[in-house]
């Protein structure tokens, strides 16, 4: 009976790993092809980090975020998320006084026609533009950032499949000799099956 039970437990544990494996490839295929969408996408892009003066146009916080990108082409991730909460959102902020796009869309919405006209109207659409594509790139390179987060933990998620899935060949190994050792040793058969 123990040796039924050894094997059975064996085999079980040797499918578990199989499907680790399994997975744990897959899951470094979905890296490799995330990290290399995101790359492929922002590179096409053909951002540079900011740099020097630029550095200088944004608060403090945001150039000390940035510095560590400084000149760099914007290809990952990380600078994606950076280049879009430190760059893009400080200028945003900047021209609107910390005004959202919904909150200028809706003073210039509630102006009437001759006041849309008006240089200060016509202002206050250009503002509603600029925060309305501010936006838009954001929102674009944040959904970079966010595939790449994606991607780095299929890659995490993968070691540990193929950690796993070792961890439990070397497990089943380790029974089938357990069992072929009670299988041959006739006192130990004696001793597993109660009489």
């Amino acid at each position: 009976m123990r040796v039924v039970l050894d094997k059975l437990i064996s085999w079980t544990g040797l499918a578990l790993a199989v499907v680790l494996l399994i997975a744990g490839g897959l899951l470094t295929w979905a890296n490799v092809f995330i990290g290399d969408q995101v790359k492929d996408q922002l590179t096409m892009q053909d951002i540079t980090m900011p740099e020097g003066d630029a550095l200088g146009s944004v608060p403090k916080a945001d150039a000390s975020a940035l510095e560590k990108y400084a000149g760099s082409a914007l290809d990952t991730g990380p600078e994606a998320r950076a280049y879009a909460d430190h760059y893009i959102l400080a200028h945003m902020n900047a021209a609107s006084d910390g005004r959202t796009y919904e909150e200028v869309s809706g003073e210039f919405l509630a102006l009437d026609d001759q006041a849309k006209a008006s240089e200060e109207g016509q202002a206050l659409a250009g503002l509603r533009q600029t925060l309305f594509m501010g936006n838009t790139l954001r929102g674009l390179l944040l959904y970079g950032y966010a595939f790449a987060t994606v991607g780095t933990i299929a890659g995490y998620a993968a070691l540990a499949a193929f950690i796993g899935g070792l961890v439990l060949l070397a497990l089943v190994q380790l029974g089938l000799r357990h069992a072929r050792r009670v299988e041959k040793t006739p006192a130990l058969q004696a001793q597993a099956v109660p009489a």
